[in-house]
């Protein structure tokens, strides 16, 4: 291999690895309340989400096994935080999926889903 070859395999290989330090460096979900897949006998008092790092949550929805949404309040004004709780309207026995949507502080868009349920 060349000088000039040796040289180039030197910066892509800088570049691979700053980018996949740049990948890491995404926010992502620690916890959810309810915890993903929970059995709970009584319906939660809060939907709650932690992240490893600022998140700006610009969506999120509570909805039933049949596409019925449930009403949340949130007091975030959508600002950035680690620590996200809303409060849910009045839930049944069923299953429930939180769907949600947000920017991280690094502005990565970020998405996902985490489900429980509600048993009599």
């Amino acid at each position: 291999m060349t000088a000039g070859n040796q040289l180039l395999a030197a910066c892509l290989a800088g570049c691979i690895i700053a980018g996949s330090g740049a990948a890491l460096a995404h926010s992502k979900k620690e916890s959810t309340m309810p915890a993903d897949g929970a059995v709970l006998d009584a319906a939660p008092s809060v939907i709650a989400m932690t992240f490893d790092q600022p998140m700006r949550l610009t969506l999120i929805r509570l909805v039933t096994s049949d596409g019925a949404e449930v009403e949340l309040t949130r007091t975030d004004g959508m600002a950035p935080l680690t620590e996200f709780e809303a409060a849910p309207a009045e839930m049944g026995p069923g299953a429930y999926t939180i769907e949600w949507r947000g920017l991280a502080s690094d502005g990565h868009p970020m998405d996902g889903s985490f489900s429980f349920r509600i048993v009599e």
